[in-house]
């Protein structure tokens, strides 16, 4: 019998995220049939190396943020020689630093947002783009600190004087439209889904992870050339930075104006949410492949990325 940790929990502001993946995964692993010892994982590094003596056949990452998706616990198993799920150091904090990512996009002819990083400073002096624009941190997930900033909105130095993400953020356009996501597994594009946000007025945390906060239309129903260019598009961003494993892009459609529309990569996410409303679970089930299977698979194809 394999046995596998499930890393979980974490540091960042995704822990509730991670602890609700880590239960997930580690059911569906135990269905499977490895032996599965979780590690919910807290400031303590140290006690995170010890419950990895003796050595486990894998690690399964289910840590999302900083610290868990950024290159960062990617690093310290390689380190010590231990396969892990999921994307390798590099790719992993190339990805989660949002404007490195986008100016590698942009290189490889994807269609991206235009947008720059600013400082806080700058935000709170004055509009850093002509309104509506987004602003974001620049390595947060699951749009922690994400906000619409709308022609009339008054909110942009209280934006700036809460700031708890750094001295910089980074805005871009506001793409008028619908959210869609592509999952990939390895090379294999999964599907397109439609994300309809049912409060709110985009895909926010509370959109993502509340029960019911959100509906997801599988497969998307757009037109045929922007659900091809979507698939491509994602495995395309995958290559580009060199993932391994699991991954998920997600995209603002703006047909607004009509179709076929505009198709603009946000972002990718080298660990999709498992949790029981997340995303990458319904696509492989679309696909045929129930959650333990995907789970199975996530660690059959785990390595030492180095």
């Amino acid at each position: 019998m394999t046995r596998i940790v499930v890393l979980y929990g974490g540091i960042s502001a995704e822990r509730d995220v991670s602890l609700s993946t880590g239960i997930q995964v580690i059911a569906a692993l135990r269905e499977s049939g490895f032996d599965v010892v979780p590690v919910e994982v807290g400031h303590d590094l140290g006690a995170v190396i010890a419950a990895l003596t003796p050595k486990p056949d894998a690690v399964f990452n289910a840590l999302h943020g900083r610290f868990g998706e950024d290159g960062a616990i990617q690093g310290v198993l390689d380190w010590l020689d231990i396969p892990y799920t999921h994307s390798g150091g590099r790719a992993s904090s190339l990805a989660m630093d949002k404007q490195v990512a986008k100016a590698l996009f942009a290189a490889a002819g994807l269609p991206v947002a235009s947008g720059r990083v600013v400082s806080v400073a700058e935000l709170e002096a004055g509009d850093p783009l002509p309104m509506p624009y987004v602003v974001k941190p620049v390595n947060e997930g699951s749009s922690v600190g994400v906000t619409v900033v709308r022609i009339g909105d008054n909110r942009r130095r209280e934006i700036a004087r809460n700031w708890t993400f750094g001295s910089t953020a980074l805005v871009e356009e506001y793409i008028p439209g619908r959210e869609l996501t592509v999952g990939v597994l390895d090379d294999q594009a999964l599907a397109v889904t439609d994300i309809k946000a049912v409060a709110g007025t985009f895909y926010d945390y509370e959109s993502k992870y509340a029960d019911g906060g959100s509906r997801h239309i599988i497969p998307a129903v757009v037109h045929p050339d922007i659900y091809a260019q979507a698939m491509d598009v994602a495995v395309a961003a995958h290559r580009t930075l060199g993932c391994r494993g699991a991954s998920r892009c997600d995209f603002r459609y703006d047909d607004t104006a009509g179709e076929p529309g505009r198709l603009v990569l946000l972002e990718i996410n080298t660990q999709p949410g498992l949790t029981p409303t997340s995303l990458l679970p319904e696509q492989a089930a679309h696909r045929g492949m129930s959650f333990p299977k995907l789970c199975a698979w996530m660690v059959e194809h785990a390595a030492c990325r180095g």
